[in-house]
């Protein structure tokens, strides 16, 4: 059985992320997946969350009956900049502590880094998880990886061997499909990456995208050209190219029984829509 959650970032800014999470319950959903916001913890900043904020989440947990299934924080632990990436360690530290107190046992976050300096963000990005190792393991959370445009790693091969590559249990991969086409420099063969990656594959991000790469690579017309950036998205299923028949009968295909989450961005204006389009397609796939 799969846990079906929910990413309210659409709903972050018109609501507390408390409030999101009652959201969720009148969505139908039992999870979300707390994504960056400035209440908890935001992309590379020292979280915010306290005691106070959690027991405010606790209440809205056992009010909605949702749970906060995953947090999804971004911080640059693979700076190679040695001053910024220990402020990120730290940061990733409170991070860990605020999970424990929600009583959350999974995390998925992002290498982060810079593409155009791989070697050096790979570095730093082991000596990190040497350093936090201890933290993850005390508190008994495991972490999920995920390959991001413009991280350090952007393909699903490199990111999966880097997952693997460090030999621990608690460390696990997420397929993101609004990445499909960077994942695989434009070939979107979800059934390789899924059942490849099956071993450790532990969270799927659901949502949509359009291939970058396609017809010559004017799909996105970005200025001026050649400019250093990634272009995606994260739409509703069916709003893209995301080969989403293939990437379903993959997952069934390997009795994939972790996270689904739901994640789609930018569409505020039809949130509620499309979250609970995006829930029942996801309840008929893996029912039962």
């Amino acid at each position: 059985m799969v846990d079906i959650a929910l990413d309210p970032n659409m709903y972050y800014f018109s609501m507390s992320t408390a409030d999101s999470i009652r959201k969720a319950g009148e969505l139908g959903y039992k999870y979300v997946e707390l994504s960056p916001n400035e209440e908890f913890h935001f992309w590379q900043r020292y979280p915010k969350g306290n005691r106070e904020f959690i027991e405010g989440l606790r209440k809205a947990e056992k009010e909605s009956g949702v749970r906060v299934r995953t947090i999804n924080p971004v911080q640059n632990w693979s700076s190679p900049d040695e001053r910024e990436r220990g402020y990120q360690v730290r940061n990733w530290r409170r991070i860990i502590e605020l999970a424990d107190m929600l009583d959350v046992r999974e995390i998925v976050s992002e290498f982060s880094g810079n593409p155009n300096t791989p070697r050096e963000c790979e570095q730093a990005w082991f000596r990190s998880i040497e350093e936090l190792a201890p933290d993850f393991e005390k508190y008994g959370i495991r972490l999920n990886m995920e390959a991001h445009p413009y991280d350090y790693i952007e393909t699903h091969d490199e990111a999966y061997r880097t997952v693997a590559a460090t030999d621990k249990d608690w460390i696990g991969y997420e397929f993101c499909c609004p990445h499909t086409f960077h994942l695989s420099s434009g070939v979107g063969d979800v059934e390789r990456m899924i059942t490849s990656s099956a071993p450790k594959l532990r969270e799927v991000h659901v949502a949509d995208t359009f291939n970058h790469l396609a017809n010559d690579g004017n799909r996105y017309i970005i200025n001026p050209p050649g400019v250093d950036a990634r272009v995606h998205q994260h739409n509703a299923i069916g709003n893209g190219e995301v080969p989403w028949d293939r990437v379903f009968s993959s997952l069934r295909g390997i009795h994939f029984d972790g996270v689904l989450s739901v994640c789609i961005f930018g569409w505020h204006e039809w949130a509620d829509e499309l979250n609970k389009k995006a829930l029942a397609r996801l309840r008929s796939e893996f029912a039962g």
